[in-house]
């Protein structure tokens, strides 16, 4: 009997098979027509959305055989990665999960418990991994602030296998943009696109370092555009893509069907995994742009203020201002003696258009006014009491939020490496026990090993002056820094209401 049960079992398990590939085929063939793209292996062609293979019009390109190779070829040879290192002060025991999981991008959603626990804390260099994009033969690099912030030691890998030692030019927190510099010359680059005119749907290639597994490229589409909100950076006006993005690819490419440079790669939503769900942002390049070029001419970020605090216009709100709801920006404060109240805008006053270009939101015109150096004039469309008007108001400078242009924008060059600080303000000099009337930058932080920590210099330290010349705040400190380049520093340091000259030599 059991014979004889296990040869009827096996014409039924092969019809069964048979009956789950038919199935299958014709399932591939429905999803196939039903989309218009080849499923299940189907030899058909995939449509690139216009793009330019080969220098010619893309038109459609074979399943196999070319793929996309053409253009991210170029694209991949202009993707480093990079590792960075720092003295943190951690609970003890050791790195379970491996460098790549302390990249700063995987650790911006599980925090720093989720490693260490609560053993003993303990002195350790950490290691961070990400990634970055040439974008000239003399060996810029654009990445993320996160990458590199707070970095005492920055290796850059290029994927011909030659390592750098890479400089830090500047930073900017505000935006999560960092550029770094590599003594090198001829380097392949990537050619920088228009993020402007991305449209949702567009064909989007992300290229990066994943997991510190290799260089890595993964195919998607623009999901997305103007995504803001999210609370990751203090300007946000993120490209969002499915293209798989993970940790390590922090400061890498996206890039368009072209092979150009649309995004750098920044963050992404997990759902509690720690891997890519599909949900992933990159800064457009066309802000990115922008801060790298002011990064690399100044060493610093200097931003136009209007001195207005503005909320949007909801439908209820436009009742009362007579004005068309979720357009434009309403104006709920203005800064006694700013730029705005010296023009003559009024509290109510709807912002509906800043030199020609409509304003849709709050966060709109906080970009726009950003992008706008100090001392530009801007030509403001208002509505005012039902009634259209222009008014032109000459920008100032956006005031600097402490340690927004903090010591990694001065590069291992400086002595003061390592040193974190931020302006003192009245109230922090009162919790450190120093007169209120005090000026100069706090210690936020001093890292272990640098000539700073080795001189004294401890966190909560007040730095009232750098060779005899006072620091009022962290713009003062930095211009000090800079006009002492590698010579010996003289700091006159505030710690507890006592104050006493502290030098810091070079290594």
């Amino acid at each position: 009997m059991e014979g004889e049960a296990l040869e009827i079992r096996r014409p039924i398990a092969a019809l069964l098979t048979a009956v789950v590939l038919a199935v299958g085929v014709v399932f591939g063939i429905g999803v196939t027509e039903l989309a218009g793209h080849p499923a299940f292996g189907a030899q058909k062609t995939i449509p690139i959305f216009g793009a330019v293979a080969n220098g010619q019009p893309a038109g459609e390109v074979p399943a196999s055989g070319i793929g996309y190779a053409s253009i991210l070829k170029p694209a991949l040879s202009a993707v480093v990665n990079i590792s960075s290192s720092r003295i943190v002060k951690t609970p003890g025991g050791g790195e379970p999960f491996g460098p790549f999981f302390n990249d700063p991008f995987f650790r911006q959603f599980f925090g720093d418990q989720f490693f260490h626990g609560n053993q003993m804390p303990r002195e350790q260099r950490e290691q961070s991994l990400g990634s970055g994009v040439i974008v000239s033969p003399d060996g810029y690099i654009l990445t993320n602030n996160h990458v590199i912030e707070g970095a005492n030691e920055i290796k850059v890998f290029l994927p011909d296998k030659r390592e750098f030692k890479g400089k830090v030019v500047g930073s900017d927190p505000k935006t999560d943009v960092a550029v770094v510099r590599i003594e090198a010359k001829n380097l392949p680059t990537l050619t920088i696109g228009d993020s402007s005119k991305i449209q949702v749907g567009d064909l989007a290639f992300a290229i990066g370092d994943p997991f510190g597994v290799g260089e890595t490229a993964t195919m998607g589409i623009i999901s997305a555009t103007g995504r803001n909100g999210l609370d990751i950076e203090d300007y946000e006006d993120f490209i969002q893509t499915d293209a798989a993005i993970n940790p390590g690819n922090s400061g890498g490419a996206l890039v368009n069907a072209r092979g150009e440079l649309i995004g750098i790669n920044t963050a992404i939503i997990t759902g509690g995994s720690g891997g890519n769900q599909g949900v992933g942002f990159a800064i457009p390049i066309n802000m990115a742009r922008q801060v790298m070029d002011q990064l690399i001419k100044t060493g610093k970020i200097v931003r136009g203020h209007l001195g207005v605090a503005i909320q949007e216009v909801t439908p209820e709100l436009a009742k009362g201002f007579n004005a068309p709801p979720g357009k434009g920006a309403l104006i709920s404060d203005v800064t006694a003696g700013g730029p705005a109240e010296k023009a003559g805008l009024q509290k109510g006053d709807v912002i509906e258009e800043i030199n020609g270009q409509p304003v849709t939101g709050v966060n709109e015109l906080r970009l726009q006014i950003a992008a706008m150096a100090p001392g530009t004039v801007g030509h403001f469309k208002i509505l005012r009491d039902g009634k259209e008007r222009d008014v032109s108001v000459t920008l100032g400078e956006l005031p600097g939020k402490p340690g927004q242009n903090g010591p990694t924008s001065l590069g291992e060059d400086s002595l003061m490496h390592g040193v974190q600080v931020d302006t003192l303000t009245p109230s922090v000099a009162q919790g450190l026990g120093i007169k209120p009337t005090t000026k100069g930058v706090v210690v936020t932080d001093a890292a272990s090993g640098t000539p700073a920590s080795d001189a004294g210099v401890q966190r909560n330290d007040v730095i009232e002056e750098i060779n005899r010349h006072p620091v009022a705040n962290v713009t003062e400190y930095e211009r000090a820094l800079r006009q002492a380049g590698k010579q010996t520093l003289v700091l006159l340091v505030n710690r507890g209401g006592q104050t006493s000259f502290v030098v810091v030599e070079p290594e």
